[in-house]
Protein backbone atom coordinates (compact mmCIF):
# COMPACT_ATOMS: atom_id res chain seq x y z
CA UNK A 1 0.00 0.00 0.00
CA UNK A 2 1.58 3.26 -1.12
CA UNK A 3 1.76 5.51 2.53
CA UNK A 4 3.13 8.68 0.82
CA UNK A 5 1.18 12.19 1.95
CA UNK A 6 0.70 15.41 1.26
CA UNK A 7 2.79 17.21 3.38
CA UNK A 8 4.62 20.05 1.78
CA UNK A 9 2.48 19.42 -1.12
CA UNK A 10 4.58 16.33 -2.05
CA UNK A 11 1.48 14.69 -3.65
CA UNK A 12 0.52 17.89 -5.28
CA UNK A 13 0.37 17.08 -8.72
CA UNK A 14 -2.05 17.17 -11.70
CA UNK A 15 -3.23 13.70 -13.09
CA UNK A 16 -4.48 14.67 -16.15
CA UNK A 17 -7.71 12.98 -15.31
CA UNK A 18 -9.36 13.56 -18.51
CA UNK A 19 -11.97 15.77 -17.01
CA UNK A 20 -11.64 19.42 -17.07
CA UNK A 21 -13.72 22.73 -15.44
CA UNK A 22 -16.46 21.58 -17.83
CA UNK A 23 -17.24 18.17 -16.48
CA UNK A 24 -20.36 17.11 -14.54
CA UNK A 25 -21.00 14.59 -11.65
CA UNK A 26 -22.92 12.24 -14.42
CA UNK A 27 -19.07 12.49 -15.81
CA UNK A 28 -16.95 11.36 -13.15
CA UNK A 29 -19.54 9.28 -11.10
CA UNK A 30 -19.59 7.02 -14.62
CA UNK A 31 -18.71 3.31 -14.05
CA UNK A 32 -18.94 3.67 -9.77
CA UNK A 33 -21.20 1.64 -8.00
CA UNK A 34 -21.71 2.82 -4.33
CA UNK A 35 -24.37 0.01 -3.87
CA UNK A 36 -23.48 -0.79 0.02
CA UNK A 37 -21.84 2.26 1.22
CA UNK A 38 -23.05 4.63 3.73
CA UNK A 39 -22.01 8.51 3.25
CA UNK A 40 -22.74 11.73 5.27
CA UNK A 41 -23.07 14.93 3.61
CA UNK A 42 -23.09 18.35 5.71
CA UNK A 43 -25.44 20.83 4.28
CA UNK A 44 -26.59 18.35 1.84
CA UNK A 45 -29.61 19.56 0.99
CA UNK A 46 -28.36 22.93 -1.07
CA UNK A 47 -26.39 24.00 -3.89
CA UNK A 48 -23.26 21.52 -4.20
CA UNK A 49 -24.11 19.33 -1.10
CA UNK A 50 -27.40 19.13 -2.43
CA UNK A 51 -25.90 17.72 -5.32
CA UNK A 52 -23.75 15.49 -4.12
CA UNK A 53 -26.15 13.33 -2.05
CA UNK A 54 -28.57 13.13 -5.40
CA UNK A 55 -25.28 11.49 -6.93
CA UNK A 56 -24.32 8.94 -4.02
CA UNK A 57 -28.04 7.93 -4.21
CA UNK A 58 -28.20 7.30 -8.23
CA UNK A 59 -24.82 5.53 -7.79
CA UNK A 60 -26.59 3.15 -4.93
CA UNK A 61 -25.30 4.37 -1.83
CA UNK A 62 -27.16 5.55 1.59
CA UNK A 63 -27.03 9.25 2.87
CA UNK A 64 -27.06 10.93 6.28
CA UNK A 65 -27.80 14.55 5.76
CA UNK A 66 -27.10 16.41 8.87
CA UNK A 67 -29.32 19.48 8.71
CA UNK A 68 -29.55 22.98 10.55
CA UNK A 69 -32.94 23.72 8.79
CA UNK A 70 -34.45 20.24 8.91
CA UNK A 71 -37.93 21.68 7.25
CA UNK A 72 -35.79 22.98 4.22
CA UNK A 73 -34.23 19.92 4.29
CA UNK A 74 -36.98 17.93 3.98
CA UNK A 75 -38.49 20.12 1.23
CA UNK A 76 -35.37 20.26 -0.69
CA UNK A 77 -34.53 16.60 -0.24
CA UNK A 78 -38.58 15.32 -0.83
CA UNK A 79 -38.81 12.51 -2.92
CA UNK A 80 -35.45 10.87 -2.88
CA UNK A 81 -34.74 7.86 -1.81
CA UNK A 82 -32.55 6.14 0.65
CA UNK A 83 -32.22 9.97 2.54
CA UNK A 84 -31.98 10.02 6.62
CA UNK A 85 -32.23 13.65 7.35
CA UNK A 86 -31.08 14.48 10.86
CA UNK A 87 -30.71 17.54 13.37
CA UNK A 88 -26.98 18.97 13.35
CA UNK A 89 -25.80 22.34 13.82
CA UNK A 90 -22.01 23.82 13.54
CA UNK A 91 -22.07 26.25 15.55
CA UNK A 92 -23.09 24.14 18.40
CA UNK A 93 -21.15 21.50 19.89
CA UNK A 94 -23.99 19.64 21.52
CA UNK A 95 -25.97 18.81 18.60
CA UNK A 96 -22.72 17.92 16.16
CA UNK A 97 -22.44 14.96 19.55
CA UNK A 98 -26.18 14.25 19.35
CA UNK A 99 -26.16 13.57 15.48
CA UNK A 100 -23.41 11.36 15.64
CA UNK A 101 -24.05 9.43 18.24
CA UNK A 102 -27.32 8.98 16.92
CA UNK A 103 -25.20 7.64 13.35
CA UNK A 104 -22.99 5.46 15.09
CA UNK A 105 -26.03 3.89 17.48
CA UNK A 106 -27.19 2.44 13.62
CA UNK A 107 -24.16 1.91 11.84
CA UNK A 108 -20.58 0.73 12.40
CA UNK A 109 -19.04 1.78 9.57
CA UNK A 110 -18.85 5.10 7.37
CA UNK A 111 -17.48 5.03 3.96
CA UNK A 112 -17.58 8.79 2.56
CA UNK A 113 -17.82 11.97 4.53
CA UNK A 114 -18.39 14.71 2.88
CA UNK A 115 -17.79 18.03 4.94
CA UNK A 116 -19.48 20.40 2.28
CA UNK A 117 -21.35 22.83 4.84
CA UNK A 118 -19.60 26.48 5.01
CA UNK A 119 -20.83 30.05 5.27
CA UNK A 120 -19.37 33.01 3.74
CA UNK A 121 -18.30 36.47 4.31
CA UNK A 122 -20.62 37.23 7.34
CA UNK A 123 -20.31 39.97 9.91
CA UNK A 124 -18.79 39.65 12.80
CA UNK A 125 -20.33 36.79 14.84
CA UNK A 126 -19.52 34.37 17.75
CA UNK A 127 -20.54 31.02 19.40
CA UNK A 128 -21.12 30.72 22.85
CA UNK A 129 -17.33 30.10 23.59
CA UNK A 130 -16.47 33.29 21.68
CA UNK A 131 -15.25 31.54 18.13
CA UNK A 132 -15.32 33.19 15.47
CA UNK A 133 -18.46 32.08 13.41
CA UNK A 134 -16.78 31.45 9.66
CA UNK A 135 -13.70 29.70 12.13
CA UNK A 136 -16.60 27.18 13.62
CA UNK A 137 -18.85 26.62 11.28
CA UNK A 138 -16.22 25.98 8.21
CA UNK A 139 -13.48 24.36 10.64
CA UNK A 140 -14.27 23.70 13.98
CA UNK A 141 -17.65 22.01 13.93
CA UNK A 142 -16.11 19.70 10.86
CA UNK A 143 -12.94 18.80 13.19
CA UNK A 144 -15.71 18.03 16.06
CA UNK A 145 -17.44 16.09 13.61
CA UNK A 146 -14.78 14.26 12.07
CA UNK A 147 -13.14 12.87 15.32
CA UNK A 148 -16.81 11.75 16.75
CA UNK A 149 -16.93 9.61 13.58
CA UNK A 150 -13.76 8.50 13.78
CA UNK A 151 -14.34 4.91 14.70
CA UNK A 152 -17.24 3.88 12.07
CA UNK A 153 -14.59 5.70 9.17
CA UNK A 154 -11.33 3.70 10.42
CA UNK A 155 -13.95 0.49 10.73
CA UNK A 156 -14.82 1.62 7.02
CA UNK A 157 -11.56 -0.48 5.72
CA UNK A 158 -11.95 2.53 2.60
CA UNK A 159 -13.13 5.57 3.52
CA UNK A 160 -12.86 8.94 2.47
CA UNK A 161 -12.78 12.23 4.12
CA UNK A 162 -13.83 15.38 1.25
CA UNK A 163 -13.56 19.05 3.03
CA UNK A 164 -15.18 21.29 0.35
CA UNK A 165 -12.52 24.10 1.07
CA UNK A 166 -11.86 27.20 -1.41
CA UNK A 167 -9.69 29.59 -3.58
CA UNK A 168 -10.28 31.75 -0.59
CA UNK A 169 -7.71 30.40 1.03
CA UNK A 170 -5.73 32.61 -0.79
CA UNK A 171 -7.02 35.72 1.22
CA UNK A 172 -5.43 34.41 4.51
CA UNK A 173 -2.87 32.24 6.08
CA UNK A 174 -3.88 30.89 9.20
CA UNK A 175 -3.52 33.43 11.74
CA UNK A 176 -2.42 31.34 15.41
CA UNK A 177 -1.83 34.20 17.64
CA UNK A 178 -5.18 35.60 16.80
CA UNK A 179 -7.79 32.97 15.42
CA UNK A 180 -10.57 34.77 16.59
CA UNK A 181 -10.28 38.31 15.87
CA UNK A 182 -9.94 38.93 19.92
CA UNK A 183 -7.31 41.47 19.83
CA UNK A 184 -7.23 42.63 15.86
CA UNK A 185 -10.02 44.20 13.66
CA UNK A 186 -12.76 41.56 12.31
CA UNK A 187 -11.77 41.58 8.33
CA UNK A 188 -14.91 39.72 6.89
CA UNK A 189 -13.16 38.13 3.53
CA UNK A 190 -9.64 37.51 5.87
CA UNK A 191 -11.71 35.02 8.62
CA UNK A 192 -13.10 33.07 5.70
CA UNK A 193 -10.26 32.68 4.07
CA UNK A 194 -8.55 31.47 7.53
CA UNK A 195 -11.02 29.41 7.40
CA UNK A 196 -10.43 27.73 4.09
CA UNK A 197 -6.58 27.48 5.13
CA UNK A 198 -7.66 25.70 7.71
CA UNK A 199 -9.79 22.59 6.04
CA UNK A 200 -6.42 22.09 3.55
CA UNK A 201 -4.07 22.09 6.97
CA UNK A 202 -6.84 19.64 8.22
CA UNK A 203 -6.97 17.69 5.29
CA UNK A 204 -2.74 17.24 5.21
CA UNK A 205 -2.94 16.47 8.77
CA UNK A 206 -5.83 14.24 9.12
CA UNK A 207 -4.71 12.25 6.02
CA UNK A 208 -1.32 11.77 7.31
CA UNK A 209 -2.23 10.24 10.32
CA UNK A 210 -5.38 8.38 8.84
CA UNK A 211 -3.75 6.61 5.54
CA UNK A 212 -2.74 3.75 7.69
CA UNK A 213 -5.90 2.64 8.61
CA UNK A 214 -7.37 3.18 4.93
CA UNK A 215 -8.84 6.26 5.42
CA UNK A 216 -7.67 8.72 2.98
CA UNK A 217 -8.72 13.10 3.34
CA UNK A 218 -9.17 15.85 0.47
CA UNK A 219 -9.58 19.20 -0.02
CA UNK A 220 -12.05 20.26 -3.10
CA UNK A 221 -12.79 23.81 -4.29
CA UNK A 222 -15.70 23.57 -6.14
CA UNK A 223 -14.94 26.20 -8.89
CA UNK A 224 -17.26 29.54 -8.74
CA UNK A 225 -20.79 28.32 -9.32
CA UNK A 226 -24.23 29.73 -9.62
CA UNK A 227 -27.13 29.10 -7.68
CA UNK A 228 -25.72 27.65 -4.22
CA UNK A 229 -26.77 30.00 -1.10
CA UNK A 230 -23.02 30.03 -0.09
CA UNK A 231 -23.02 33.93 -0.47
CA UNK A 232 -26.59 34.77 0.70
CA UNK A 233 -25.32 36.86 3.76
CA UNK A 234 -22.82 38.57 2.23
CA UNK A 235 -22.61 42.42 1.56
CA UNK A 236 -23.49 42.97 -2.20
CA UNK A 237 -20.19 45.54 -1.77
CA UNK A 238 -17.82 42.54 -1.28
CA UNK A 239 -19.01 41.35 -4.73
CA UNK A 240 -18.67 44.61 -6.33
CA UNK A 241 -15.57 44.96 -4.61
CA UNK A 242 -14.23 42.06 -6.53
CA UNK A 243 -15.97 43.60 -9.92
CA UNK A 244 -18.26 40.63 -9.76
CA UNK A 245 -21.11 42.58 -9.76
CA UNK A 246 -22.66 45.62 -10.93
CA UNK A 247 -23.58 49.20 -8.97
CA UNK A 248 -27.16 48.37 -9.15
CA UNK A 249 -26.13 44.64 -7.12
CA UNK A 250 -26.18 42.28 -9.93
CA UNK A 251 -23.98 39.94 -11.29
CA UNK A 252 -22.50 41.15 -14.53
CA UNK A 253 -23.78 38.85 -17.56
CA UNK A 254 -19.73 38.58 -18.80
CA UNK A 255 -19.32 37.02 -15.18
CA UNK A 256 -22.71 35.02 -14.91
CA UNK A 257 -21.72 33.40 -18.44
CA UNK A 258 -18.20 32.01 -16.80
CA UNK A 259 -19.57 30.29 -13.73
CA UNK A 260 -20.34 26.91 -12.98
CA UNK A 261 -23.24 25.15 -13.02
CA UNK A 262 -24.58 23.30 -9.84
CA UNK A 263 -23.61 19.97 -11.59
CA UNK A 264 -20.05 21.22 -12.71
CA UNK A 265 -19.20 22.62 -9.24
CA UNK A 266 -20.27 19.20 -7.38
CA UNK A 267 -18.38 17.37 -9.47
CA UNK A 268 -14.75 17.46 -7.93
CA UNK A 269 -16.59 16.32 -4.44
CA UNK A 270 -17.86 13.08 -6.07
CA UNK A 271 -15.05 12.20 -7.80
CA UNK A 272 -12.51 12.69 -4.48
CA UNK A 273 -15.11 10.92 -2.48
CA UNK A 274 -15.46 8.11 -5.33
CA UNK A 275 -12.46 7.86 -8.08
CA UNK A 276 -10.34 5.07 -8.50
CA UNK A 277 -8.01 7.45 -9.72
CA UNK A 278 -7.07 8.94 -6.28
CA UNK A 279 -6.00 5.08 -5.15
CA UNK A 280 -3.17 5.82 -2.94
CA UNK A 281 -3.57 9.19 -2.84
CA UNK A 282 -4.70 11.64 0.06
CA UNK A 283 -4.11 14.81 1.72
CA UNK A 284 -4.11 16.66 -1.73
CA UNK A 285 -6.14 20.06 -3.10
CA UNK A 286 -8.61 19.09 -5.91
CA UNK A 287 -10.39 21.47 -8.17
CA UNK A 288 -11.68 20.59 -11.58
CA UNK A 289 -12.00 16.67 -11.29
CA UNK A 290 -8.28 16.82 -11.04
CA UNK A 291 -5.42 17.23 -8.37
CA UNK A 292 -4.83 21.11 -8.63
CA UNK A 293 -1.15 23.18 -9.07
CA UNK A 294 0.94 24.35 -6.63
CA UNK A 295 0.24 28.73 -6.80
CA UNK A 296 4.31 30.24 -5.68
CA UNK A 297 2.94 32.97 -6.77
CA UNK A 298 3.27 33.19 -10.14
CA UNK A 299 -0.56 32.79 -11.29
CA UNK A 300 -2.23 36.07 -12.69
CA UNK A 301 -6.23 35.40 -10.94
CA UNK A 302 -8.92 37.92 -11.82
CA UNK A 303 -12.23 37.64 -10.47
CA UNK A 304 -14.03 38.52 -13.04
CA UNK A 305 -12.36 36.03 -14.69
CA UNK A 306 -13.21 32.65 -12.59
CA UNK A 307 -11.18 30.36 -14.60
CA UNK A 308 -7.97 32.01 -13.62
CA UNK A 309 -8.98 31.55 -9.75
CA UNK A 310 -7.02 27.93 -9.52
CA UNK A 311 -4.06 26.80 -7.91
CA UNK A 312 -2.86 26.24 -3.91
CA UNK A 313 -0.92 28.47 -1.81
CA UNK A 314 2.24 26.17 -0.43
CA UNK A 315 0.95 27.58 3.15
CA UNK A 316 -2.05 25.83 3.07
CA UNK A 317 0.22 22.10 2.72
CA UNK A 318 2.60 23.09 5.46
CA UNK A 319 3.73 20.27 7.43
CA UNK A 320 4.57 22.51 10.84
CA UNK A 321 1.11 24.48 10.32
CA UNK A 322 -1.04 21.45 9.74
CA UNK A 323 0.68 20.07 12.98
CA UNK A 324 0.14 22.77 14.63
CA UNK A 325 -3.52 23.37 13.70
CA UNK A 326 -4.45 19.94 14.88
CA UNK A 327 -3.27 20.80 18.11
CA UNK A 328 -5.05 24.06 18.39
CA UNK A 329 -8.27 22.86 17.14
CA UNK A 330 -8.32 20.06 19.77
CA UNK A 331 -7.10 22.67 22.67
CA UNK A 332 -9.80 24.66 21.26
CA UNK A 333 -12.51 22.27 20.83
CA UNK A 334 -11.80 20.10 24.05
CA UNK A 335 -11.99 17.41 21.56
CA UNK A 336 -8.90 14.71 21.76
CA UNK A 337 -8.31 13.02 18.08
CA UNK A 338 -6.22 10.38 18.74
CA UNK A 339 -6.02 8.80 14.84
CA UNK A 340 -5.44 5.29 15.67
Amino acid sequence: MDLKDNMNGALQNPLYSGFNETSTVHDVITGVNLTGKVAIVTGGYAGIGLETVKTFVAAGATVIVPARDVAKAKKNLKGINNVTIEQMDLMDVDSIYAFADIFLMGHDALDILVNNAGIMWVPLQRDKRGYESQLVTNHLGHFQLTARLWPALKNSGNARVVNVTSFGHQFSPFDFEDPNFLNTEYETLQGYGRSKTANNLFTVELDSRAKKHNVRAFSVHPGSVNGTDLGRVAPMALFQQMGTHDENGNIKPEVAVKLKTVEQGAATSVWCATSPQLNGIGGVYCENADIAVLDDGTIEHDFETPSTLFGVKPYSLDANNAGRLWKLSEEMTGVVFPVE
